[in-house]
């Protein structure tokens, strides 16, 4: 294992996103708060030495995580809130920091397009 030069935030919906998600329209199955903060997002980050620099960091690319969680459940965007702001983002995610991040994999990872799989 080795330390990796990064942080690590996880994204995790609150309330609010849950009260907007099981309200869509056609929606037929209700969800808990527990279900969708089950398996949530993680963002590797600029490695900080305080929380409060990735939460400025995060703040800096709210704009594209609102948006990257809300087409993770729902790829019609004229279903998506309007009015996306960082104020809205803090009242729909939690956002977890950890300052370390290890990789466990002792093998060199190597991005081409065929080491790519999407579900």
């Amino acid at each position: 294992m080795f330390i990796v030069d990064r942080s690590a935030a996880i994204i995790r919906p609150k309330e609010a996103f849950l009260t907007w998600l099981n309200a869509l329209p056609g929606n037929d199955v209700v969800l808990s708060l527990s279900e969708i903060r089950h398996d949530c997002t993680v963002l590797m980050v600029p490695e900080v030495e305080e929380p409060e620099d990735a939460i400025a960091y995060i703040d800096d690319i709210a704009d594209k995580i609102f948006e990257m969680e809300l087409s993770s459940w729902v790829a019609d965007e004229a279903q998506w809130p309007e009015k996306r702001n960082l104020k809205l983002f803090w009242e729909w995610f939690d956002v977890e920091i950890h300052l370390g991040v290890m990789d466990a994999v002792a093998e060199e990872i190597h991005n081409t397009p065929s080491d790519h799989s999407y579900h």
